[in-house]
Formats: C-alpha cells, structure tokens, sequence
C-alpha cells in the first residue's frame, strides 16, 4: 500500500514538474539566472531528475543510470521539449522500479548512505519526495518572477 502511495506521490510531482517546465513561456528564461536566485528552473529540473534517477532508477529499478550531479548544475541551453521528454522519462522508470519494491522492502535500510546517518527505504523515500516538492516550489517561482 505504501509503494502504491509513494509512486502516486512521485508520479503526481513530476507531472506537477512537467506542467511547470511547459508553463515557461520563453524557453531561454527556463535557464536565467537572476535577482539573486542561485539556480536556475532549467538546473533545478535536471538536478530533480538526476537525484530522482539515480537514488529510485538506478538503486532501485537497476536502470544503469550514472549520475553526473555537477552537470546538473552547469548544463544549460537544453530545449524545453528535451526537458519535457526526460521528464516521461523519469516518471516510467519510478513507475517501473515501484513495481519492483516491496513492503517488506520499506523496512530494510536504504542500501546507500546518502544521508548522515542510514535510513529506512521508507525515511529515503519520503525525503526525496520532500526534495521534489520543495524544489518544484522553487521552479514555480523562479518562473513567475522571470518568465514576464
């Protein structure tokens, strides 16, 4: 029931994420940098599907992705449409590697230490999905304030 909730969760934001990214108007703004904002929308999606690719695709859907976080950070120019495609992307492999994850699973420890100390699936789960949201509140924001 749990994993059922959390691929609901994650599927939800990044269709949340999709219609942001789609939202911007001038597709060059996505990766301005301005008013004392540090990142980017166009980074702060990349950085989003990276993390979510790497700590749900790849350690638990066994995808192969290789994360490149710096990248996330520095690349820009990438079209709205590419953006939007990686984004369906992502939403197929969180639904495939839910598929693969137990209940049982949530109880064990997170096989990556990513955090200060280990966790739970279920403690790493749920705060990825608080780092997507709160991410995708900056990407709002970042969007209504330059995209004008």
């Amino acid at each position: 029931m749990l994993t059922q909730t959390l691929n609901t969760i994650f599927t939800r934001d990044l269709k949340r994420l999709q219609n942001e990214i789609a939202a911007y108007q001038n597709e060059q703004v996505l990766w301005l940098v301005d008013k004392g904002i540090a990142n980017s929308g166009g980074n702060l999606c990349l950085h989003l599907l990276g993390n979510i690719n790497a700590y749900i695709g790849a350690v638990i859907g066994n995808s192969g992705y290789v994360r490149n976080r710096p990248l996330e950070f520095t690349d820009t120019g990438i079209t709205k449409a590419d953006l939007l495609q990686r984004i369906d992307a992502t939403i197929a492999t969180v639904n495939h590697a839910f598929t693969l994850l137990t209940e049982e699973d949530l109880l064990r420890e997170y096989p990556m230490l990513v955090l200060e100390q280990p966790t739970t699936y279920t403690f790493f789960l749920v705060h990825l999905a608080a780092h997507l949201s709160y991410h995708l509140g900056q990407i709002n924001y970042h969007r209504r304030l330059l995209d004008v």
